[in-house]
């Protein structure tokens, strides 16, 4: 099991941060930060960026998360944080746009909380120092509704 020690769950359903907390919680000493959309994590990340994952949806109010990919990924101090977009939508043109904004995984709702677990290991332990601004985690595409 890698390590973990800083984790971003931006989603506008208190219920899934709770259900993303059960899944994380294997990682003991993983501090976890909440964002309900992507205007609050934008100013999670102004005051934190030392974070090892991003989880994101795509569906929320103030500003969704592809615009949140899209301005995160512009950015030097947070481009290169892996984020696993999890979302409802399926659609192929969304799933498209976030592996384009640099997503490493997506992931589509509802899943098997130990699939996301097992995305989570795969991408992280892929993680290396990136150069020139090429992304070294390739992204993972897992439709694990019906895994």
């Amino acid at each position: 099991m890698m390590e973990l020690s800083k984790i971003l769950i931006v989603d506008d359903s208190q219920l899934i941060h709770s259900m993303y907390r059960l899944v994380l919680n294997r990682y003991k000493n993983c501090k976890i930060v909440d964002a309900m959309n992507g205007l609050e994590a934008l100013d999670v990340l102004s005051r934190e960026n030392d974070f090892d994952l991003i989880l994101l949806d795509i569906n929320m109010p103030v500003m969704n998360g592809l615009q949140f990919m899209e301005k995160i990924k512009k950015e030097n101090l947070y481009r290169n944080i892996p984020t696993i977009v999890i979302s409802t939508e399926g659609k192929e043109e969304d799933t498209l746009m976030a592996l384009k904004l640099g997503a490493a995984g997506y992931v589509v709702k509802p899943f098997k909380p130990h699939m996301l677990y097992e995305l989570i290991e795969k991408i992280v332990s892929k993680k290396q120092p990136l150069t020139s601004g090429v992304r070294s985690v390739q992204p993972t595409i897992w439709n694990i509704r019906n895994s």
